[in-house]
């Protein structure tokens, strides 16, 4: 059994919150830092007519100072901090804004949720798919202000070799993806 005894908020940021937990569990004191995040979105891109997947590298501070280049390969995604607005919606927001594509939204697909960091943060993140063409395309991507994105094409006859190269630094959410599409997108057409 779980009991809440105080929460403080030790400090708060812009998109984080740190705080300091104590509870009860099982009849034991304990004491934890937890870190409340937003939800997030990601989504997997096909584009039928380049066979590629679609996917964006950007710097990442964090990878930096655990000593890598700081540049990882991730999903195209955001943070679902505007009120009201479903996930969905923020999914077609983000393609558009990310990789520039204007999709259609009953195109967009939900293939699961799934939570990162869950021993401090908890985050969640909701995982869409969708397939595009170069109709969709609509302009280069890249993000808005100065988020700076890089669109990467990965040709699907090299993304179980990309999935598996230790030298790109690829996010659990967009490993998952890539082996969902690999086993229930890849394999079904051969």
């Amino acid at each position: 059994m779980i009991k809440i005894e105080k929460i403080n908020t030790l400090c708060k940021g812009k998109y984080l919150e740190l705080k300091e937990v104590y509870f009860e569990e099982n009849g034991k004191k304990r004491r934890w830092e937890v870190c409340s995040a937003h939800n997030s979105v990601a989504v997997l891109i096909y584009d039928r007519d380049l066979e590629s997947i679609i996917m964006v590298k950007q710097f990442r501070l964090p990878l930096y100072l655990k000593g890598t280049h700081g540049y990882s390969y991730e999903l195209c995604a955001g943070l679902c901090d505007k009120n009201g607005l479903e996930e969905i919606k923020v999914a077609k927001e983000e393609i558009l804004e990310e990789c520039g594509y204007d999709v259609d939204i009953k195109n967009i697909k939900k293939i699961t949720s799934t939570y990162s960091n869950v021993g401090n943060m908890a985050a969640k993140q909701d995982i869409f798919y969708v397939e595009v063409t170069q109709k969709e395309k609509v302009n280069s991507g890249g993000g808005i202000d100065d988020e700076n994105i890089e669109v990467v094409q990965i040709k699907k006859d090299k993304v179980e070799e990309f999935l598996f190269d230790e030298s790109n630094i690829i996010t659990p959410g967009a490993k998952f993806a890539l082996m969902w599409w690999i086993h229930y997108k890849m394999k079904t057409k051969n």
